[in-house]
């Protein structure tokens, strides 16, 4: 297709210009003088034989045309960079995203040993708040992510499965009490919610078939699981947690386990990348890392229901 596209350097040069409002601070950009972005400019201007630029006292104002040309602009230029960012990925980076509770209470430290092992990789965190854990590869700055889900991820995808979320009743270590608790206990705390929608506690519930016998209503909400278990390790109530989150704090006496019985959330926590992106070596060298530390994973002795 032959496409009557004006120039690139003048395409830039406008969008500049516009994102300024000034063509010397675009020059100073761009690294030309500010007569050339005002000659790209004036290029611009008689391929489409319209004004894009309004003088107003020291300051430049778009025109109705211009004003219709740059969002489509804004957006090409990003795809352009997200383009050609795939092509300067540095071997030696891994750019990883993961959700904020799994990075303070499990990934964080493992990373911290693989950078020990793996001095030749360098693997750079995001840690996010994500109500439903998800990437973006194509429009998002990451080479690879580790998410909760249930699964069905893109077949250009490498998944592998870390380990199964369990879901427990977690509490200050001093209300556990010389036993378990039993329902009439459990009644009369105070529940506090990780999830808005209080999912967490309602599959709890349900799977040890008391769903009818305790009220989900009232108790503080929180919006991550860690907020629920810092809230619940200071005793201000009975959380939610997840096994594999709690057992560092559990081992050294930081929570307690008011009702050990933990029951499958139907989620697992996976390491994603996308098959075709460069250096498959240093995913595959993250994933059995990621793997050998599951494997070693001291876990509280719980009962495990479903």
């Amino acid at each position: 297709m032959n496409r009557r596209l004006p120039p690139l350097y003048a395409l830039r040069a406008f969008e500049a210009a516009a994102r300024h409002g000034s063509f010397t601070r675009a020059g100073e950009e761009l690294a030309i003088t500010q007569s050339a972005v005002s000659r790209h400019v004036r290029t611009l201007e008689e391929h489409f034989a319209c004004r894009l630029f309004e003088r107003r006292g020291r300051s430049l104002q778009l025109t109705e045309p211009a004003r219709q040309l740059l969002p489509g602009l804004r957006e090409g230029f990003d795809a352009l960079e997200r383009a050609c960012t795939l092509l300067r990925v540095d071997d030696a980076i891994l750019r990883l995203k993961a959700p904020s509770t799994l990075t303070m209470r499990w990934l964080l430290a493992r990373l911290s040993r693989f950078r020990l092992q793996q001095r030749d990789i360098e693997v750079q965190l995001t840690s996010a708040w994500m109500d439903v854990d998800k990437v973006d590869f194509q429009h998002e700055p990451f080479d690879c992510a580790v998410l909760l889900s249930a699964g069905g991820f893109a077949e250009e995808w490498q998944v592998t499965r870390l380990f199964d979320e369990w879901l427990i009743p977690v509490c200050a270590p001093q209300a556990v009490g010389a036993a378990p608790w039993d329902l009439a206990r459990l009644q009369d705390a105070e529940l506090l919610h990780p999830t808005p929608d209080r999912r967490d506690w309602r599959q709890w519930l349900q799977a040890m078939d008391l769903g009818e016998q305790v009220p989900l209503k009232g108790g503080q909400v929180f919006d991550t699981l860690e907020l629920g278990m810092v809230a619940a390790a200071r005793g201000y109530g009975v959380s939610i947690g997840d096994l594999v989150m709690i057992a560092e704090d559990v081992e050294q006496g930081r929570l307690g386990l008011p009702w050990p019985c933990a029951v499958p959330s139907g989620c697992s926590y996976y390491l994603v990348w996308p098959k075709a992106r460069r250096g498959q070596e240093r995913f595959q060298r993250l994933r059995d890392f990621l793997l050998a530390e599951v494997a070693a994973m001291r876990l509280p002795a719980v009962e495990r229901i479903g």
